[in-house]
């Protein structure tokens, strides 16, 4: 809670952590069980915090939160044997006899410091690993989504071991303050202002981070794609959640010659998806608060930046309603392209062909995601070879994410790190590199006086 003294907090899991809580690979099993058991149970409650903090509906509080961190339980529990095994390394001529090996270590107590968009996912996600790997873990919830803050701080100790995991809430100046402990790993997801916040604070300790950090993720779409499907998987990717998802949609670079139709499929989408009236749709969610609902109107005010708005628009600012928004016509100096838009406003931008779109977003920092829509290979391979993302979906949009075998992270100014199945468990452990050599045979080759002898043997074996 927010009243634990994070040197203390720091303290009491490094002790715990030492005396082996985790150490043996059935008492990471039984924690990762408990966590389960917990999601289980109480997922009724997560959901109703998470439509409080943000409307999200059950279906992607479900789906996109609850749903995905058991998958990332049931991999861990099913992998974690082979993921903790040594793994053998060829011995070279000249180092034989003995055994090489390496064997993966976890890194000691954890930071996990969690977003408000999706409050479960991206606090428990990561913990997944961490626990697999044998680390300690302080839970840092985002206070902006306080519901989801508080029921993690309820119903986390009732079910984890508080050897294991302690949850401590509060804003920025409890984070600061657990910024300033030492800790093993820093895993931070949110924005890059913060991150090189964290970053800095983490170099004081020379601690390792992992920083997952978003950006503005194009769509391509050529002129071959099949236009109808294509406008709903954009308009899904980005106004799920209302947008407030670090890897949707942020714009679009359609082909010149599909523009038009595209623009009517998305207005199509939109209907099909959210009715005459989204504001009224159970399956639309708001903006999380009155400061971010402000920070994307003032986006739309931008006259001269886009030529006409096709759906959607300004909202309400006493329900924190955003409608989902499409701009046709945007240049690209526009306000809407000059920041993460991580809200339901989809700009438009028409370029001449798949070189162009290539060049445009190779001109911009490396996204998180970038998403192709095309019915031809050839074009697909082009913009994967041609361009650098964290990740890549070829005719979808954000279901990358989902696939526990495929890292998750971003590149450059998108984050650092990875995590997600045996990536996570990676990212949470030292690889130590082992040795073993017999006392006999002890040639004296290695040994000084040096002789002419020996130095030409060391030559030719090495």
């Amino acid at each position: 809670m927010a009243d634990l003294v994070p040197a203390d907090v720091v303290d009491a899991l490094r002790t715990s952590h030492r005396r082996g809580v985790l150490r043996d690979i059935e008492a990471r099993r039984a924690q990762l069980r408990q966590l389960q058991r917990m999601l289980v149970e109480r997922e009724e409650t997560f959901l109703e915090a998470m439509a409080a903090d943000l409307g999200k509906p059950a279906m992607e509080a479900y789906g996109a939160e609850v749903g995905l961190v058991l998958n990332e339980i049931k991999a861990a529990l099913k992998n974690i044997d082979a993921w903790c095994a040594p793994e053998r390394v060829k011995v070279p001529l000249a180092f034989k006899p003995g055994a090489a090996e390496v064997v993966p270590e976890p890194l000691g107590v954890v930071l996990i410091i969690a977003p408000w968009n999706y409050p479960l996912q991206l606090l428990l996600a990561p913990l997944v690993p961490a626990i697999a790997a044998g680390n300690t873990a302080v839970l840092k919830p985002s206070e902006v989504a306080p519901a989801t803050a508080a029921a993690m701080a309820e119903l986390i100790p009732q079910y984890l071991d508080e050897g294991v995991v302690t949850v401590v809430t509060g804003g920025p100046e409890e984070t600061t303050a657990l910024l300033a402990e030492q800790f093993d790993h820093v895993f931070y997801t949110g924005n890059g202002a913060v991150g090189r916040i964290v970053m800095a604070a983490a170099a004081k300790h020379l601690t390792p981070v992992t920083l997952e950090l978003g950006g503005k993720c194009p769509a391509i779409v050529a002129v071959d794609a099949d236009i109808e499907v294509t406008a709903r998987r954009i308009a899904w990717g980005k106004f799920v959640n209302a947008g407030q998802t670090c890897v949707a949609p942020d714009y679009v670079l359609v082909e010149a010659g599909a523009e038009d139709k595209l623009m009517g499929a998305l207005l199509r989408a939109v209907h099909d998806f959210y009715g005459d009236d989204p504001a009224s749709s159970p399956d639309y969610g708001r903006i999380v608060n009155e400061r971010h609902w402000d920070r994307l109107t003032a986006l739309l005010d931008d006259d001269g930046g886009y030529e006409s708005v096709i759906c959607g628009g300004h909202g309400n600012r006493e329900n924190r309603f955003v409608p989902p928004t499409v701009l046709a016509g945007v240049k690209p100096n526009a306000a809407v392209m000059q920041q993460e838009i991580f809200g339901p406003i989809l700009p438009v931008l028409v370029v001449e062909d798949i070189t162009e779109a290539i060049a445009f977003v190779n001109d911009r920092d490396k996204p998180l995601a970038l998403y192709v829509f095309t019915s031809s290979e050839d074009i697909a391979d082009r913009v994967i070879a041609g361009t650098s993302a964290g990740g890549v979906c070829v005719n979808h949009t954000v279901l990358h994410v989902g696939i526990g075998d495929l890292p998750f992270g971003g590149i450059g100014p998108s984050g650092m790190g990875a995590y997600h199945g045996k990536a996570g468990f990676d990212t949470f452990s030292h690889r130590k590199a082992v040795l073993r050599k017999p006392t006999k045979p002890d040639p004296s080759i290695m040994y000084p006086p040096y002789k002419s002898w020996k130095y030409k043997l060391v030559r030719r074996f090495l």
